[in-house]
């Protein structure tokens, strides 16, 4: 037992001993030209890809030599416009328009379900609600409310307006909407319709702020500008008036199946701007995609409900209106780089530095596939443990203060 102790610890004192002299040895790369014609075609390959992908990639693509700001300061105004002749009346922009200005959200409303006449009183429940058919009192709970309901059920069963069936009466607005609702048809001169959105951004780190509106000479020439464009990715690239048509185009959804079920689209502001030019270049560019759930499903589509209240005959009476509509969500994106010596630094010390990496797969390859007679290794690592007094007739040469160890493998060396 102690004769096993006291070769583990004068084990552990050799390991210790030899780690810590080995610690102070200095390693020094060796230069040894392999004149192989696979190895050195991959070696330039590997080469010439590390250096592209910095060059092009890096540098010209992602513009590392840039400081950059991603998280800007901006403020949207948006306004809608038009008006549509729908039977007999004749809308405007308080009538569409919610809000009729705003910020970064703005709706207007396409189709209308009215219920008129409502009035607090006790009805029927409708007979898709749960557990709202009956027969008889008893299946009805007194007092009972269920959120997928109209109101709070009396405990009497009754008969469902004009129908032979029954459902559980309710406390509630009557009569209720599903029985006493009236349709009326899209608003399809909405597609005319014209959003004015104007955004402002300024990116504090560098002290720009740009407006999303053409530069002008005077307020006269922006207000002539603005009354005649609208927005085209071609031809009007910097107007900021959109046909709520060309945005549903864009989106590409089908404006007819819009007025009927609403929806929810982005329109996405974006501003990549290189402020190495001229602040007048960084213009925005616009994108458009619908962001609510997909049509299939059963509440896809974008709608609200609000009531307009009144008194008949000295009782509170309300018409229930079910508005469908388009939402927009204006949602802005801003990046800005320009060019600063920190970046530039790391991003070129990163590329001098990655291309060692093509050294270090060539040799992988040489040991590894070509080194059969192990001659490569054999030459590639040396120790030098104390420095010679006379020069070693060998390929190795010791590296005085003049010159530098080099070898050349093309002679003799079996591949």
């Amino acid at each position: 037992m102690t004769e096993t102790c006291h070769k583990i610890i004068m084990g552990l004192h050799n390991f210790l001993k030899e780690y810590i002299h080995g610690f102070w040895d200095y390693e020094t790369p060796k230069v040894m030209v392999v004149k192989n014609r696979t190895l050195g075609v991959i070696y330039r390959g590997v080469q010439f890809l590390v250096i592209t992908y910095f060059i092009w990639y890096v540098f010209i693509s992602q513009k590392a030599y840039q400081e950059s700001e991603t998280r800007p300061e901006s403020s949207i105004y948006t306004l809608m416009k038009g008006s549509a002749i729908h039977g007999d009346e004749i809308l405007d922009t308080v009538e569409y328009a919610q809000p009729s200005e705003g910020g970064d959200v703005i709706s207007t409303i396409l189709r209308r379900e009215f219920t008129f006449n409502q009035r607090q009183g006790t009805c029927a429940e409708h007979f898709n609600v749960a557990n709202a058919n009956c027969t008889t009192d008893s299946d009805c709970v007194e007092g009972e409310v269920n959120f997928s309901g109209h109101g709070r059920r009396t405990g009497r069963c009754v008969q469902y307006y004009n129908h032979t069936f029954k459902t559980c009466e309710i406390q509630s607005w009557c009569p209720i909407e599903e029985y006493a609702v009236v349709r009326e048809p899209p608003l399809e001169e909405a597609i005319n319709f014209t959003v004015f959105i104007r955004n402002s951004i300024h990116f504090p780190k560098f002290k720009v702020l740009r407006g999303n509106i053409k530069d002008a000479r005077n307020k006269r020439d922006i207000k002539r500008y603005l009354n005649k464009c609208h927005y085209d990715e071609e031809r009007d690239p910097y107007c900021p008036i959109f046909r709520l048509g060309y945005i549903a185009a864009q989106a590409r959804e089908n404006f007819s199946e819009l007025c009927n079920t609403g929806g929810v689209i982005g329109v996405f502001i974006n501003w990549k701007c290189n402020l190495d030019l001229d602040p007048s270049h960084c213009k925005p560019t616009y994108s458009f995609r619908r962001l609510d759930l997909r049509k299939d499903l059963p509440d896809a589509g974008y709608y609200y409900r609000f009531a307009k209240y009144y008194s008949k005959d000295g009782e509170e009476t309300r018409t229930l209106i079910k508005a469908f509509g388009i939402r927009l969500d204006i949602i802005v994106h801003g990046h800005a780089g320009k060019f600063s010596p920190i970046p530039t630094i790391i991003s070129t010390v990163t590329a001098m530095t990655s291309v060692g990496i093509c050294t270090i797969i060539c040799d992988w390859i040489m040991l590894t596939f070509i080194d059969k007679n192990e001659v490569y290794s054999e030459r590639k690592f040396d120790e030098v443990i104390k420095e010679p007094t006379n020069p070693i007739p060998t390929e190795l040469s010791y590296i005085n203060s003049f010159g530098s160890n080099h070898s050349d493998l093309s002679d003799g060396v079996p591949l």
